[in-house]
């Protein structure tokens, strides 16, 4: 039901405080009418007997207690979703910013989504390929998981972002495939630097874009993940798709929230965001994955940039216990050129061993990944250990893993942003880096698979 009043007694920063209000529910919209007619858009934070906490999405400028009205309208923030909003670009509360029509919505959707029954989910088992060989072979992504993007300031995550959009798809399937993409407050440079790429490679025709700017409101900041996954759960359990959600920067979200919990003068808790950030980040990330029954999925790589670089952080710390894993980037390699700079040793897919095998790869993925990663550890301790001591402190055995190292992070982490690499490619050249080690040292993988793989003479 539609109640307006005249009974507007505060105004603080974004927040304004409206009295003597009847049935008002917890993040319903409002629109505040000002004297000079213009109308801005908020939504209730906090309700407290006859007293409503709203934050005002455009700012409160302006804003007369007097002469101004606020209306509220009887239901959260919604999207108008159907097919039609593939291949346009939308601003964070879901309205069109590419100049093209207005979507004619199959329906209306509250963006906070519905839970999903954990006996109705179904297990993720189900090989995606980004065409990038650190993340395929030695850290796999599958269909229904959510898998992070741990950066730093600096490092290019928006070019391996745009990667993965333009590159993704589910191997051996004839299923539709989309791409939503969430940009959550990054700057003009980096949503023309995503828009042009899109553009330029193809990959906005199957891609819902929602762009929120750095200089855009907190509140939208907030509702711009929620836009996101709200699209993606209706293309893949109503429509059968299989869709990657990629979001960025999940730091800027959670600053949001920390400004928006200091305006409401809650109590902080670590280093000042809130108490409640652990529950409200898996309100997003548990809304990945697979219904039992329904053909399609949901399938996120959120990223953030750790400040400076800390892993401990409350945002990639509490990330880390919620999400299924991580894909690190290094800044070490970042400096050498290596691109991308996936450091692959603290890097993990706890579902890796779901997608891979006989059937959804190949036999020999899980025998050459567990034995890549061994190599490449042995030779970083021996590159270390020459550092220390010298080359001449190495053994024959050692030289060579110091050389595969090298070889390894050159010719295989090193494929650039555009080189889109199948499984099957990154396998073979997997063993062809492995048929530097001597045999007796390849102790992960069995004789008859050596025999049939492994170069002669090897």
């Amino acid at each position: 039901m539609i109640k307006e009043y005249r009974t507007i007694s505060e105004v603080v920063g974004p927040l304004m405080a409206v009295d003597k209000v009847q049935g008002i529910k917890y993040e319903e919209l409002l629109e505040v009418r000002m004297s000079n007619g213009e109308i801005r858009r908020g939504q209730v934070l906090e309700v407290n007997e006859d007293k409503a906490l709203v934050q005002i999405f455009e700012g409160t400028s302006g804003i007369n207690l007097r002469d101004s009205t606020a209306r509220f309208l009887g239901h959260p923030l919604e999207l108008g979703v159907s097919e039609d909003m593939i291949g346009r670009v939308f601003d964070g509360l879901g309205r069109p910013k590419d100049n093209g029509p207005e979507i004619l919505a199959e329906k209306k959707v509250d963006i906070n989504g519905e839970v999903i029954n954990p006996v109705s989910r179904d297990y993720p088992d189900e090989f995606i390929q980004t065409g990038i060989s650190a993340i395929d072979h030695l850290n796999t992504l599958v269909r229904g998981q959510k898998l992070p993007v741990f950066s730093g300031s600096g490092l290019p995550h928006k070019e391996l972002a745009a990667q993965i959009a333009r590159q993704a798809n589910v191997l051996n399937s004839d299923d539709d495939f989309a791409v939503v993409f969430a940009g959550i407050g990054i700057t003009f440079e980096e949503a023309e630097f995503f828009m042009e790429d899109f553009r330029q490679t193809g990959a906005i025709d199957r891609s819902v874009v929602f762009m929120n700017l750095a200089n855009d409101p907190a509140i939208e900041r907030i509702a711009t993940p929620r836009m996101a996954l709200t699209a993606a759960e209706y293309l893949a359990y109503e429509k059968g798709m299989h869709v990657l959600v990629i979001m960025t920067d999940m730091t800027n979200y959670c600053e949001a929230l920390r400004e928006i919990s200091a305006a409401r003068r809650e109590v902080p808790g670590r280093r000042g965001y809130p108490g409640y950030l652990y529950t409200n980040l898996a309100t997003l990330y548990e809304r990945a994955g697979r219904i039992r029954g329904l053909k399609g999925s949901v399938t996120q790589i959120p990223i953030l940039t750790m400040p400076e670089g800390d892993i401990t952080h409350p945002i990639p710390d509490l990330t880390g216990y919620i999400t299924e894993g991580q894909i690190i980037l290094s800044r070490s390699l970042d400096k050498s050129g290596i691109q991308p700079p996936i450091d692959v040793l603290p890097s993990l897919s706890r579902l890796k061993d779901k997608g891979t095998g006989e059937g959804k790869t190949r036999n020999d993925h899980a025998p050459t990944m567990n034995q890549l990663f061994s190599a490449y550890a042995q030779g970083k301790q021996a590159k270390e250990l020459a550092v220390v001591l010298g080359d001449s402190a190495l053994s024959d055995v050692d030289k060579i893993y110091a050389k595969f190292a090298d070889r390894f992070e050159n010719e295989y982490v090193n494929q650039g942003f555009y080189t889109n690499r199948t499984i099957f490619e990154t396998l073979e050249l997997g063993w062809e880096l492995l048929s530097m080690l001597p045999r007796t040292e390849l102790k992960r993988i069995k004789d008859d698979m050596l025999d049939e793989h492994l170069s002669k003479g090897v």
